[in-house]
């Protein structure tokens, strides 16, 4: 067991860490430029899942196909995300090439986004099946961003 002192000095560590930083630095840029404008790491994600779409499944059902969708520039992917109480697995369907499902992707209950498709070129029409047993209690809510 550690000592007392060797406990203190690892919590002024870490405390130290936590909260040291770099100092502010002038950036160069224009006054009404916003100083992190060419460092918004997060900018994709926000247009990819801005442009999300809702589908909703009653109860009574296994789940079903949202859409027919068509991939657009905002994603590279096609990212789902599960906002019922239940798991459930869902794949993408390629309506101009195929009937049949790319590959199930389980998604847990209330999940973050996660990719069904990768690599989707622009203009890609598709649709997203759910399958799940669960769905004759609560309904099926999922997003969708393309």
């Amino acid at each position: 067991m550690p000592s007392p002192a060797a406990r203190l000095f690892a919590v002024a560590t870490a405390t130290t860490l936590l909260f040291a930083g770099t100092p502010a630095q002038a950036t160069g840029t224009a006054p009404d430029t916003p100083a992190n404008s060419a460092t918004n790491i997060f900018a994709p994600l926000a247009t990819c899942y801005g442009g999300a779409v809702r589908s909703y499944f009653a109860t009574g059902r296994y789940g079903g196909s949202a859409g027919e969708y068509r991939t657009t520039t905002r994603c590279r992917d096609i990212n789902v995300r599960n906002a019922s109480v239940y798991a459930t697995e869902a794949c993408v369907i390629f309506v101009d090439k195929t009937s049949a499902c790319n590959y199930w992707t389980y998604l847990p209950a209330n999940s973050g986004w996660i990719t069904v498709a990768t690599n989707v070129r622009d203009g890609v029409d598709f649709r997203v099946r759910f399958e799940n047993l669960r769905y004759e209690y609560e309904p099926l809510v999922a997003y969708h961003a393309f």
